[in-house]
């Protein structure tokens, strides 16, 4: 199994280095034959080589089987040229392994419910699939920029673009997810006033008569907003455009107690992914040793999982942190009263012990 290892910024290191930790735990057990090497992305590599995507890091990362992230980015690069700021490296990444997909799991463990915003009784038993298209729509398309107007304003502009291709190869993603769970579909689009959408609505209808199995049904996005914090339960998987799932995804975070929890996995067309937190670098935290890492553990049993076919592997880190949650263990991000936390590192430990 070779895995490329990109730590990145703020509080990326020091999660992925629990991940890894149980990873190693995992492979004394079960023989995996993991191969680990690591690279530079994002402000790190900035820093070293000047640009946010090396292409030692690149090569590796396409020499590898998957890429196991931390984060990128942090205010002390947030005045740099936008075209060579943190996020660039990982946007670079994503579309030169053709990364289209991209899996977001909201679960909520239900040790952890007290420690959700809201009341345990909306989101007691939330299990929601976000397949969000990855590489596509308004954070690609051109043309774009910012652009001096005849009367001398300045305007910004964007391109939302999706081809038929596009949007039938994401929906096929979401379909076969849905039949591997209650085959409950929903597409997200805003099809009542764009264009875009109107055909993102087309093709996914047309592509349900190869899955009479599957019950699809579609929701404009701000509906599916109101909708998540209402009544969370009434979705199994959603598929939606690169914008919406974007803002979507963070929403259905919230429901599970922290977005620390959450992993995400973001696949090319034969399965090789790159699995990361979703939860960003949180520069105030880092260094503290206070951040979550079962967030970047649970990614490493999405790797397992999607990429290496060893689901008994990944149900065992699952278990395992699910017994560390029943045990009572929280970071300060889960933390609720009556209860102490514990750090980074200790996480990690007992997710190993466990194990």
């Amino acid at each position: 199994m070779k895995i490329l290892v990109l730590p990145g910024d703020g509080i990326g290191p020091e999660v992925t280095a629990e991940a890894i930790k149980v990873l190693q735990a995992v492979d004394r057990r079960r023989g995996l034959g993991i191969d680990l090497k690591e690279g530079l992305i994002g402000g790190a590599a900035i820093d070293a080589h000047g640009v946010p995507l090396p292409d030692p890091t690149l090569a590796r990362a396409r020499a590898a089987d998957a890429v196991l992230m931390g984060s990128v980015g942090g205010p002390r690069w947030d005045a740099l040229d936008r075209a060579i700021r943190p996020e660039k490296g990982l946007l670079g990444l994503r579309a030169a392994l053709g990364l289209f997909a991209n899996l977001r799991p909201a679960f909520l463990y239900p040790q952890l419910a007290d420690a959700s915003a809201l009341k345990p009784d909306i989101v007691a038993g939330v299990d929601i699939l976000i397949v969000r298209e990855l590489t596509g729509g308004i954070y690609f398309g051109e043309p774009r920029g910012i652009r001096i107007r005849a009367d001398g304003e300045r305007e910004g502009f964007n391109t939302e673009v999706y081809c038929e291709s596009e949007i039938r190869r994401i929906g096929r993603v979401a379909f076969d997810a849905a039949r591997q769970r209650t085959r409950r579909l929903c597409s997200v689009d805003k099809a009542n006033v764009l264009e875009v959408m109107v055909l993102w609505r087309d093709v996914i209808g047309a592509l349900a008569a190869d899955y009479p199995d599957v019950e699809l049904s579609h929701m404009y996005v701000d509906n599916v907003a109101m909708q998540l914090v209402r009544a969370p339960r009434q979705f199994d998987v959603i598929v939606t455009g690169n914008l919406f799932g974007d803002i979507l995804s963070d929403a259905a975070a919230m429901l599970t107690g922290s977005i620390g929890m959450l992993p995400s996995a973001s696949l090319d067309e034969r399965g090789k992914g790159l699995y990361e937190p979703v939860h960003g670098s949180a520069p105030d935290i880092a260094g503290h040793g206070k951040a979550n890492p079962l967030g970047a553990i649970l990614s490493a049993a999405m790797m397992l999982r999607y990429t290496f076919r060893r689901p008994d592997a990944a149900q065992a880190i699952e278990a395992a942190v699910g017994r560390v949650l029943d045990a009572g263990l929280r970071t300060a991000d889960l933390l609720t009263p009556g209860r102490e936390a514990i750090g980074t590192t200790a996480m990690g430990d007992a997710v190993c012990d466990a194990l």
